[in-house]
């Protein structure tokens, strides 16, 4: 236990040092924002489509999150790698010491996998969290509830994102999980209105 609690001590001074703790949850929000927005379009894509088998929504839902994670784990990964190498070659430039060994060093290069892992699996767990009800497809046998069940998860999600942001900025959890659930509204109507215009 005391090696646990001293690897878990080192590893939040490790993130202090690097500052990641801001930006991670930053990143958090937009991602897993635009992951519930995302299987919203899916959703509705597919409702206003008359796609009546779940495992069709199921494989779409899951090989669009699937892109969303790697495009997010590896985007974040090259472009922090970069913007964590330069920081440090100008703080080694000041300083006239190789910092690569140091605990900052170790603490940059940490915060590029943390920022990274971030940003690939918010999208990826938020749509996952929002098809869920198609996983139980067997129990739900009706595809209408699993659109139902999907389309309240989605607005749950973003709520909870919502009240996230409010926490962080300080301002009424309700109003500001409000906005975000009128965003999933907003593209709820906008996909309702595409699918006839485009039949």
């Amino acid at each position: 236990m005391l090696f646990l609690h001293e690897g878990l001590e080192r590893l939040r001074e490790d993130m202090e040092v690097a500052e990641v703790g801001e930006i991670a949850r930053r990143l958090f929000a937009m991602n897993a924002f635009d992951g519930v927005l995302t299987m919203v379009g899916v959703l509705v894509g597919s409702f206003t489509a008359h796609v009546r088998h779940p495992r069709v929504v199921l494989i779409t839902g899951l090989a669009t999150s699937a892109s969303m994670g790697i495009s997010g784990l590896w985007g974040a990964y090259l472009t922090e790698s970069a913007e964590r190498k330069r920081s440090l070659d100008e703080l080694e430039e000041y300083t006239l010491t190789d910092l690569t060994a140091t605990r900052i060093g170790q603490a940059q290069r940490l915060a590029v996998i943390i920022v990274a892992l971030v940003d690939g699996l918010a999208p990826l767990l938020a749509a996952l969290f929002v098809l869920s009800p198609f996983f139980a497809a067997a129990l739900l046998g009706e595809i209408t509830r699993m659109y139902y069940l999907s389309a309240g998860m989605a607005m749950l999600a973003l709520f909870g994102l919502g009240m996230l942001l409010g926490s962080i900025s300080r301002e009424s959890l309700v109003v500001s999980g409000l906005k975000m659930v009128g965003a999933g509204l907003v593209a709820v109507m906008v996909g309702l209105l595409l699918g006839p215009a485009a039949e």
